[in-house]
């Protein structure tokens, strides 16, 4: 997939006031700090379409950017770390939760790991809580470049043994690099499958 045109569309914290189209959505969450808007940067091939900031926590609104005119691209708060307070965090829950649980438009959700790290207790409760609502989802490494080509193989296994501990397969994932472009085509031949498949239905 080329995307040839990826606009802003609103942000707000009320999964009410969401665009009205029918059209599908993909949402992006993980865990501060993740990466999370240099990937939709990367994506997109914008610089700035999604915020970076060197404090994690910086997205706190569900933000709907169109992407190609024809699916929508979410960008969540992350979960964790955040150098917010906890009422805060309670209301992100709250509404990041209710986006999950009521937008009919979500086709799936991607989470994002930093595949630097071991696997983490918040993300795997995350995910168990999506496989639980059944809640589709894929899981997104982030960083790939900060690991050496013998160390990345070794954590990404590491993760998916992990994974099996609680699942009986290891959900469609994929090793992306923000940097050096490593996994774009992967996650963007992905939705474009997803979006025909939806077309055709």
């Amino acid at each position: 997939m080329k995307i040839n045109s990826a606009e802003f569309v609103i942000s707000n914290s009320d999964v009410a006031k969401c665009p009205k189209d029918k059209l599908p959505e993909y949402a992006f969450i993980g865990r501060s700090n993740v990466g999370k808007s240099s990937l939709i940067n990367m994506l997109t091939e914008r610089k700035s379409l999604a915020k970076i900031s060197g404090k994690p926590g910086k997205t706190q609104l569900i933000n709907h950017f169109i992407i190609n005119k024809n699916w929508f691209l979410v960008d969540l708060p992350g979960y964790g770390y955040a150098k917010v307070s906890k009422s805060t965090k309670k209301v992100f829950q709250k509404f990041i939760t209710s986006y999950f649980s009521k937008r009919s438009q979500l086709v799936s959700a991607f989470v994002l790991v930093d595949c630097r790290h071991e696997p983490q207790k918040i993300d795997l409760e995350f995910m168990q809580w999506l496989g639980e609502n059944q809640i589709p989802f894929s899981v997104i490494f982030t960083k790939a470049d900060k690991l050496t080509k013998t160390k990345l193989p070794i954590q990404i296994e590491l993760y998916i043994n992990k994974m099996l501990e609680y699942w009986e397969e290891m959900p469609t994932y994929f090793i992306t690099s923000s940097s050096s472009k490593l996994g774009k085509d992967e996650v963007l031949n992905y939705i474009q499958e997803i979006n025909t498949q939806i077309a055709n239905s």
